[in-house]
């Protein structure tokens, strides 16, 4: 939940509340599962003014606002959906900007059901209000009005940022509109991190995200890809400061795909989920020179995970010309962490799913490409350490499915090389440790947040953890900058 940042609520207007709950809600179409499965355009279709209007006045201000609570930012949903019911997107845009960089991704990606919708009061009793569709709305008219180019003083310090997914960028432009140069450091070719490399087209479209890195030009802001910070990479933490960046920022996120330990693994056509959606989804151009081959998912493609990245990985698949999609979990439908939405978008587009199963070994050819899943059936035994049953073995239950490409999405975990020898703890999993309220690690002048220090997680924790990071990073450089006025002078 949101923290409150001190200022005092507005008063939410006054309005008839029984009234407007008889208000029935906007039928926000989708693209028909037949039609959108040959094409990679976002799932949802556009909305007019006048239906966001309509939908924006089934808010009932609620003086408590349960959805601003529940919203990780502390985004204050009344209030902008009051404006936009009166017809000002900007206004309402204007108002999601205070507290997030990027409504037009959470409007997008978040788990609304969970956060601010699975709040709304409306929703006791009827559907809640699609606060969702609304932010991504008027987040898009503001994203595409005209402005004028940013002006800003230099400040003579210089900052570098390890990560351009959300977190990164987040700090980025929050620091170089104070005039601060940032540098941006990524191991992928271009800015974006996980809203590039693993968000298909049809959740994001990636003009989107193009369009919102407009906001960086004019602003001292560079961006150096394929390029690693770490121990193993081109630079490291303690290079970076020691070559006069003033502080850094650690946004590296989560990307190390979790990997079986199973026989046929290192088989031809066995693939993480990042590499498989990023080939499926992206340009050649946009990928590193080792991952411009096409993928050729052949005819049977198998899916092991739960979550929404196998959600996205099957439906990639089906995109990419398969005709039969299994996705094989390990547990029931009841214990997936994923979004409901997503499953049934996957059922729509025709994914199969097999529960209580999971993989025993990967079945290979002569020549060394997969060819099936040796699969065991499970059931469900006590609790493990998350609260959920643990799947246990059924003896002889064991069957083969056929496969031509299988796509292993069981989690990620977070690089630790980035953090290697710089004075910055972390916890077992290798999480950054920070303090929760600056973003401030063990080491002075290096800040962290995102996934890094989360484990992986959403977009909007990320964007938070940005926000937060840079307010603290500001007061940081300002004092920085003072004592060397003071040294300077003495």
């Amino acid at each position: 939940m949101a923290e409150s940042d001190g200022r005092p609520k507005p008063e939410r207007p006054k309005v008839d509340r029984k009234a407007r709950l008889q208000l029935p809600p906007q039928k926000i179409a989708k693209q028909d599962p037949n039609v959108r499965v040959l094409n990679w355009s976002e799932v949802s279709l556009p909305i007019s003014l006048d239906m966001a209007k309509a939908e924006a006045e089934r808010c009932i201000q609620c003086p408590a606002a349960p959805c601003q609570v529940a919203c990780p930012v502390g985004n204050d949903i009344p209030r902008a959906l009051w404006q936009l019911e009166q017809g000002d997107a900007i206004a309402a845009a204007d108002i999601f900007h205070e507290t997030s960089t990027m409504p037009e991704m959470c409007g997008r990606l978040c788990p609304q059901e969970r956060l601010c919708e699975g709040h709304c009061v409306v929703g006791k009793n009827a559907k809640p209000v699609a606060i969702g569709r609304l932010e991504a709305f008027v987040a898009d008219a503001w994203r595409l009005r005209e402005v004028a180019a940013p002006v800003v003083e230099a400040t003579g310090q210089r900052v570098a940022v390890v990560g351009a997914g959300p977190a990164g960028l987040t700090v980025a432009e929050k620091l170089a509109e104070r005039g601060h140069a940032v540098t941006i450091f990524d191991a992928w070719p271009e800015m974006g991190g996980v809203l590039r490399y693993g968000i298909p087209n049809f959740k994001l479209e990636k003009h989107v995200l193009d369009e919102w890195l407009e906001r960086l030009d004019g602003l001292p802001v560079e961006f150096v890809g394929n390029t690693r910070i770490g121990a193993k990479g081109a630079k490291t933490v303690d290079a970076l400061l020691a070559s006069g960046y003033d502080a850094v920022f650690l946004a590296h996120g989560a990307s190390d795909g979790n990997d079986l330990a199973i026989e046929g693994v290192e088989l031809t056509g066995v693939y993480q989920a990042t590499p498989f959606l990023s080939c499926g989804n992206l340009r050649p151009a946009a990928l590193p020179e080792s991952m411009r081959e096409p993928i050729n998912v052949g005819r049977r493609v198998v899916i092991i995970g739960g979550g929404d990245t196998s959600m996205d990985c099957s439906r990639t698949a089906i995109r990419l010309g398969a005709s039969e999609v299994t996705l094989v979990y390990r547990r029931t439908e009841k214990e997936m962490t994923g979004r409901e939405e997503e499953r049934q978008h996957a059922r729509e587009e025709g994914v199969r799913f097999e529960f209580l199963c999971a993989p025993v070994r990967f079945l290979g050819t002569g020549s060394g490409r997969v060819r099936g899943v040796q699969l065991e059936r499970m059931e469900l035994g006590p609790p493990d350490e998350s609260g959920r049953r643990r799947p246990q073995p059924v003896p002889g239950s064991e069957f083969t499915l056929e496969a031509d490409t299988v796509v292993l999405a069981i989690g990620y975990g977070i690089d630790t090389d980035a953090t290697d020898s710089t004075g910055v703890a972390c916890d077992k999993w290798g999480d950054v440790l920070v303090d929760r309220a600056t973003g401030a690690t063990a080491r002075a002048g290096v800040f962290a947040g995102g996934d890094n220090v989360n484990g992986a997680d959403l977009v909007v924790t990320a964007i938070r953890d940005g926000r937060i990071a840079a307010s603290a990073m500001l007061e940081y450089l300002t004092e920085l900058g003072a004592r060397a006025e003071v040294a300077a002078s003495a």
